[in-house]
């Protein structure tokens, strides 16, 4: 047990009501639920299944269980995979209410164990600004969960500036996740969507919000990067050298490098030389505690991650395990 506050900030949930939408809605629109293996509900998007959903995916009391024997206080939850973009506007803003709702229920269960991320209906910008209304002042909802694209637009799209306005203007950060790689047919084999897939897609995206000058328009708004940032933390200096030398880059007036302190990044590397690398890079007070609560990719003892950690003053796992995620979402 650690003896700071401790707050995972990647932490997934399927609560059942929007399971249930999915279940009775979503077939028609490629994605599906059934519940017929007694391990749990399985989702199928588009012919990939995930495996039985467990019921610390699903149950809060369950969850608070387990995260006591983890050592966490605190989760912060999102949702991941098949998230809601897929599916037409009416069924999106149903699902997008069924899941924020099910945040706010769970943290007023357990008000000092869970915070929520709110999903938004990207797709439709004026929708997702109509439920950020709604969600912002709800118990509990402490930033905005997005994906690292959105159906087939970038984020430096500029039909998302109003929403990043607005998000900006109420101090919340968001939360990036891939959900669709890049070339899935060459990754399909040995689990290489996730692997290799899911990094790959995070460099994309912080790169666009670099060079679409997202990251200028609102100097206020920060974003967190999952799986400690993928690969943007090995690839910056060849980012920022191609920034130097190619006329498609001249427009940017800011080195990329400078950026790396616009993102926060979870603990996720697997490989403590690689964490290593990403505090000493970004400092640790842009690192936060992630767990990626809790599927077989993810940390089953992520506490233990930071304070076995050679090297690290207290201090710095103080910020790490809780300090920068209480900064990052308001607490």
């Amino acid at each position: 047990m650690s003896k700071f506050e401790t707050i995972d900030i990647h932490a997934h949930f399927y609560p059942e009501s929007y399971m249930r939408l999915i279940e009775a809605e979503g077939a028609e629109h490629g994605v599906s639920c059934s519940y017929d293996d007694p391990g749990g509900p399985v989702l199928d998007v588009g012919g990939v299944k995930s495996p039985p959903l467990e019921s610390r995916y699903i149950n809060i009391d369950d969850r608070v269980a387990s995260m006591d024997e983890m050592g966490v206080d605190v989760h912060c939850l999102s949702l991941t995979q098949p998230m809601l973009y897929w599916a037409p506007p009416d069924l999106s803003q149903r699902l997008c209410v069924a899941y924020n709702d099910a945040c706010v229920e769970a943290h007023e269960a357990y008000p000092d164990r869970i915070l929520g991320l709110a999903i938004l209906p990207m797709q439709e910008p004026e929708m997702a600004l109509k439920e950020l209304e709604r969600v912002k002042s709800l118990p509990g909802i402490r930033g905005v969960y997005m994906a690292t694209r959105v159906l087939d637009m970038e984020l430096s799209d500029p039909s998302f500036f109003p929403v990043y306005e607005a998000i900006e203007d109420l101090g919340m950060t968001i939360f990036l996740h891939p959900i669709k790689v890049v070339d899935p047919s060459r990754l399909k084999q040995f689990y290489l969507t996730n692997f290799i897939g899911n990094p790959t897609e995070s460099a994309i995206a912080a790169s666009h919000l670099i060079f679409g000058e997202v990251l200028d328009r609102f100097p206020q708004l920060t974003f967190c990067l999952p799986h400690a940032g993928g690969t943007f933390p090995w690839l910056i200096g060849r980012i920022t050298h191609g920034w130097g030398v190619r006329e498609e880059c001249k427009h940017l007036k800011t080195p990329p490098v400078d950026y790396l302190r616009r993102f926060y990044y979870d603990t996720i590397t697997h490989a403590h030389p690689a964490l290593e690398y990403l505090i000493n890079l970004v400092g640790p007070d842009r690192v936060v505690l992630g767990s990626d609560f809790c599927f077989d990719m993810s940390y089953d003892r992520p506490v233990e991650i930071v304070t076995e950690h050679a090297g690290l003053s207290e201090d710095d796992q103080a910020l790490i395990l809780g300090g920068n995620a209480k900064r990052l979402l308001g607490i």
